[in-house]
């Protein structure tokens, strides 16, 4: 919420939802290193320079052989996918916004999270892409602004725990990406052949 006496706008912080099990893909979608580390490392680096601190959503049994050059913040929403590391990070720092990506984009780029940044608009509930691929909004690259905590367990009350139904039906910012691609997540075998052969490019 921006402070009206004195137009304040609050900071951002970086997460990296790095919690989710992977079945599809068959092995753990944050240790598989696209860039010549892991995946949940890069994209934290990746937000590095946007944001105030970059933390890790993980769950617990995930901090074994954690890179202590890293900061996780384990869940207290158990068992929700991305809903719950969103509404880990915001409660767990109430007066900030949360730059949010998914660890499984490995094309993501430092181009999109500067037009993410740069067009945020901190009086909407959330700034985000269109996503290239359903025409929707794309909760996993998304600034939640801290106005959107409330709206998260408003849902959550309604046994609603899909996070792109939240921006649909709230008052959000939506961004075209400038190349669709850096917004594909990669969940299957297939679809990280095609991410590989689009980085060979």
């Amino acid at each position: 919420m921006i402070s009206k006496e004195h137009n304040i706008v609050p900071p951002v912080k970086g997460l990296v939802l790095a919690g989710g099990k992977s079945t599809r893909m068959g092995q753990a979608k944050d240790l598989l290193t696209w860039h010549g580390k892991e995946q949940r490392y890069f994209a934290a680096d990746l937000l590095a320079p946007f944001c105030d601190e970059v933390f890790i959503s993980c769950r617990q049994d995930q901090l074994e052989n954690f890179d202590p050059d890293y900061q996780p913040l384990t869940d207290t929403f158990l068992n929700m996918g991305p809903f719950g590391g969103i509404l880990s990070a915001l409660r767990a720092h109430r007066d900030t916004a949360w730059l949010v990506v998914a660890c499984d984009l490995p094309l993501l780029d430092q181009k999109s999270l500067e037009l993410l940044v740069k067009s945020r608009d901190p009086e909407k509930v959330a700034t985000t892409y269109q996503s290239p691929f359903d025409g929707l909004p794309e909760p996993l690259i998304t600034i939640w602004e801290p106005k959107s905590y409330p709206l998260l367990l408003n849902f959550l009350g309604m046994g609603n725990t899909c996070p792109r139904k939240v921006l649909i039906n709230s008052d959000t910012h939506i961004l075209q990406p400038i190349n669709p691609e850096t917004l594909m997540n990669v969940n299957t075998p297939e679809e990280a052949e095609k991410a590989h052969e689009i980085l060979k490019k």
